[in-house]
């Protein structure tokens, strides 16, 4: 008895403390006489019976009901989850409202669908057993605007499998499909007609009229004679049946004379601007990077028609910007394009740093006329970064006859001297051996390292570039650094190689400043007038 029981113990514990039980539509537009699915799912395995649908009969006529029972495993853990498919027919238009249903103590959330009033159509085209019909959503749009086609084959008799639709090709336009194709049923005249409906956003790219051909739907229809043989693997028995779509022509207007100009044009039904931040901008220090993130979605247009965003930034902001990211999301409805744009700013004092507002000006399709969304400016508060920071330098204070005289200090900053004299002592004195004058005559000149350097920047590698950069200041008498604070060119060329090697424009980096503000680089004056003979550099193109 106890081993029966715990597999159960086992089953019920791994269930959540609170099911889910959720409802969902495969649309929530529809005409009158059409039929969706409504999908009822729980997440709770121990489920027995079936949800109350009678809240359903009121609005609705339930045309079918059937149940899937699905068994997943994620990261480890089996889910199990229980459907059920109810095919509904709604039995009045307007606005028809899905109620909770009830299941277990859970209940869904209510659901609003638009049911259209039916439209009349020719009634030869109703008594066909197949037919199909195609219509737009606007019939005069913008140039690179977008119109939503679709297509609906309607047939009251069975057809196989081998169905297929003609790719929809236009020359001047561009035609992206939404989703995949839907099935679900329509009553016409008393008689139900199973439905298959695709949808395609057009952008035409010229204005003037532009055709939209036909489709061609070609299937088998299943034959209604039982004498007919049964070929398992021959081509299905059945009449061919083909019938094509009528073409629609589209007039494609111009781009107004109202819109700006030096403006990108950008014809779109809504369009949204979002900003993210890490850290946050109040969190702005001097020589630390702030990541910004700006994204524009667009309802209408496709992400590759979306342009870059406009940005004016401050002298004061070292910005380091990524590839833009582009995505796609289709609905029912329309193509939403989104591009995300990700930079790296980098303040080089404290103090207060102005970024101004970010604007997109374009062209609302549905009101006819120039809309401007932005992002307002901000004021940047970037604090002071102990970090970078000089530290001042301590004057020494000088002892009065007075006053007592501090020896230990005084006895160990002399051991601290000699200590220093003697290693520097022992570091002349190796520097003289044969064996580090071997290894010295060895290591490459600085000549033959400055052609190196030339090569790479010349090539416009920022990887190489940096390599012989960092092996060429080596042989130098101070630091890359030191050059960068007192020559203001090479301090730039070497913020662009910074920027080049710390994101992904790498491959647009040019190396020709660098390499320019390097043969520029004054030299450093020895004590007696000369310049030092390791820190002057060979003229770039030597007689």
């Amino acid at each position: 008895m106890k081993r029966s029981i715990l597999p159960v113990l086992l089953m019920l514990a791994s269930v959540p403390a609170q099911a889910a039980f959720t409802a969902s539509v495969d649309r929530s537009r529809l005409a009158e006489g059409e039929s969706i699915d409504l999908t009822l799912e729980s997440d709770d395995p121990t489920v027995f019976g079936k949800p109350d649908i009678s809240p359903l009969e009121q609005d609705f006529a339930v045309l079918g009901t059937r149940q899937v029972n699905r068994l997943t495993t994620l990261g480890g853990k089996a889910r199990a989850t229980t459907r059920w498919i109810i095919t509904l027919q709604p039995k009045q238009s307007g606005i028809v409202v899905i109620p909770p249903l009830h299941l277990n103590g859970g209940a869904t959330a209510p659901i609003s669908l638009q049911v259209l009033k039916a439209e009349q159509t020719d009634s030869k085209r109703k008594l066909s057993p197949v037919f199909i019909d195609a219509s737009i959503d606007q019939q005069e749009i913008y140039v690179q605007a977008q119109v939503i086609l679709t297509l609906r084959i309607y047939h009251s008799v069975s057809l196989y499998d081998d169905s297929s639709l003609s790719p929809l090709q236009i020359a001047d336009a561009r035609v992206e499909q939404l989703g995949q194709s839907r099935t679900y049923e329509k009553e016409i005249n008393g008689v139900r007609h199973g439905v298959i409906e695709t949808r395609y956003a057009i952008f035409p790219q010229q204005s003037g009229i532009l055709n939209i051909p036909g489709q061609t739907f070609s299937a088998t229809q299943v034959s209604q004679d039982g004498n007919e043989p049964y070929q398992p693997f021959g081509p299905p028995v059945g009449r061919q049946i083909r019938v094509t779509s009528p073409s629609i022509p589209l007039l494609v207007q111009p781009k107004p004379a109202t819109y700006p100009a030096d403006a990108p044009w950008l014809p779109a039904r809504s369009v949204s601007l979002s900003e993210t931040w890490s850290p946050q901008p109040e969190q702005a220090r001097a020589g630390e990077s702030l990541t910004r993130n700006i994204m524009l979605r667009v309802e209408g247009l496709s992400s590759a028609q979306l342009p870059p965003l406009p940005q004016a930034l401050p002298e004061e902001l070292r910005h380091y910007p990524d590839l833009p990211q582009l995505a796609d999301q289709n609905t029912d409805q329309a193509v939403i394009g989104s591009r995300e744009e990700r930079e790296a700013l980098v303040p080089d004092r404290a103090g207060q740093v102005y970024l101004p507002p970010v604007e997109v000006v374009w062209w609302n399709t549905r009101d006819n006329r120039v809309e401007r969304t932005s992002l307002p400016g901000r004021t940047l508060d970037v604090a002071r970064n102990p970090q970078l920071e000089t530290h001042e330098e301590i004057a020494p204070v000088s002892v009065l006859p007075g006053e007592q005289r501090l020896w230990p200090w005084q006895l160990a900053t002399g051991v601290l001297g000699l200590t220093t004299l003697l290693g520097f002592g022992l570091w002349w004195r190796a520097r003289r051996l044969p064996a580090v004058a071997r290894a010295a005559a060895n290591a490459p000149s600085s000549r033959t390292l400055l052609d190196d350097l030339r090569r790479a920047c010349l090539s416009n590698d920022p990887h190489a570039t940096r390599q012989t950069l960092d092996a060429w200041a080596r042989h130098q008498p101070e630091t890359l650094a030191d050059m960068a604070a007192r020559f203001v060119p090479l301090s730039d060329a070497l913020d662009g190689l910074n920027g080049a090697l710390y994101s992904e424009t790498g491959h647009s980096w040019q190396g020709e400043d660098l390499w320019r503000a390097i043969g520029a680089l004054p030299t450093i004056a020895t004590a007696n007038g000369k310049a030092e003979e390791n820190g002057s550099l060979p003229p770039l193109y030597p007689r």
